[in-house]
């Protein structure tokens, strides 16, 4: 298990990275348009049922998340080739990281107990029913927790989400209120001078 000290916190501030997507090819992460945030949400592992129903509903509701002005990556702890046929259709990026460099980057853990909660199972069976899934094409993923991180324009960690459980995430909706309610403090602490500014007039 990765050490919680290398967990990240709200306020810090990472430097450009690129990854290596599936089917969207070399990213730069954050984006850096004025205003954009980026949704970074690290899954457990490609045939994964919960993972699957997850993604499927960030596809179903991709108009409002980029209307939102956030873009979402997802990770995945495993090969481009065990992806291909859960995860390459999707409309976003997703990442294929097997090594879990990305993981260790972030600090995002694994536990024995990830599926020992009520709700994951029921997730599991609506993932199994309506997914495209496979929970033994795991690749060692089994084990993993899920975590979600909101970056803005200048590579600031807006707000960090780690799973205690395969089934503790951000749903959509979070996610656009956590962007609207950032971008609403940017404007409020844009229009009030700076502490002993003088104003004019």
């Amino acid at each position: 298990m990765i050490s919680k000290t290398s967990r990240r916190q709200p306020g810090d501030v990472l430097a450009p990275f690129s990854v290596t997507t599936l089917s969207h090819g070399l990213m730069e992460l954050p984006m850096r348009a004025p205003g954009a945030f980026t949704h970074l949400q690290f899954r457990r592992f490609a045939g994964c049922p919960i993972c699957n129903l997850h993604m499927r509903s960030f596809a179903a509701a991709q108009g409002r998340i980029e209307e939102a002005g956030i873009h979402t990556v997802a990770f995945f702890h495993s090969s481009a080739e065990a992806m291909r046929p859960y995860q390459g259709d999707l409309p976003f990026p997703v990442v294929p990281d097997l090594e879990r460099r990305w993981y260790g980057h972030f600090g995002v853990e694994q536990s024995v107990l990830a599926v020992a909660h009520p709700r994951v199972m029921l997730s599991a069976v609506r993932g199994l029913a309506s997914a495209p899934s496979n929970p033994f094409a795991g690749e060692g993923g089994q084990r993993g927790l899920p975590a979600d991180f909101l970056l803005d324009a200048t590579g600031r960690v807006r707000a960090v989400h780690y799973g205690r459980h395969a089934d503790d995430h951000w749903e959509v909706d979070d996610v656009i209120a956590l962007a609207r309610s950032g971008r609403a403090r940017d404007e409020r602490e844009a229009v009030v001078p700076a502490r002993g500014a003088v104003r004019p007039g």
